[in-house]
């Protein structure tokens, strides 16, 4: 898929990522002067011919199931800052359930505001469930930009998911656990009982 850069864009961030038995080239565009960012997403080589890969963008992370559930994102706002949805941690009840694949981060200038330093810079994460390493990605953008008209950062986060359909039925488990209050529980055996075996002679 090609794309061309237009006025809003005038940077763009190559990354690949292993899925299945191939690789997608994921391509991030933005501008140096505002919070607006776009994917575009080309496969490397041919992924699967058996199972089937649904990939969402998400412009609004609450809107996304695998944020919602596994993620904590922060906001917050003042006079020299608004953040919305910001990656804050993956949270401590999934931290054996998720893992970072990548975490990458691009500075793009050191901006003086009102004698504080800010740092223009894009922020990259990419996550998978451990139960399917290779079939499911999320992606995290995170573009931090400064605007020196009103003296403040802005925030803005993005979200680029890659999976198969076996790896959404494993995202929906875990959605439906946290909504009914099972997050992060575990499960026993029935019995507690301690079976001891007899000693071989």
């Amino acid at each position: 898929m090609t794309l061309r850069l237009g006025k809003s864009f005038d940077r763009r961030y190559d990354i690949r990522t292993k899925f299945l038995n191939g690789f997608y080239d994921i391509s991030l565009f933005f501008n140096t002067k505002s919070t607006f960012l776009l994917f575009s997403l080309d496969q490397g080589v041919r992924v699967s011919d058996e199972k089937p890969i649904k990939i969402n963008m998400f412009k609004n992370l609450i809107s996304s199931k695998f944020c919602e559930t596994f993620i904590e994102l922060h906001n917050f706002r003042k006079n020299t800052l608004d953040i919305l949805n910001q990656f804050s941690k993956i949270k401590p009840e999934y931290e054996h359930e998720i893992s970072f694949v990548f975490n990458e981060t691009l500075t793009l200038s050191k901006v003086e505001v009102h004698d504080r330093t800010f740092y223009d810079c894009l922020n990259i994460y990419g996550f998978t469930m451990n139960s399917y390493i290779n079939e499911f990605i999320f992606i995290l953008t995170e573009r931090q930009n400064i605007s020196k008209s009103l003296g403040k950062k802005i925030v803005r986060t993005s979200g680029l998911q890659i999976a198969t359909s076996q790896s959404l039925a494993m995202l929906d488990e875990y959605h439906q656990d946290r909504l009914a209050g099972k997050a992060g529980t575990e499960h026993f055996f029935p019995s507690k009982e301690i079976i001891k075996l007899d000693e071989v002679e």
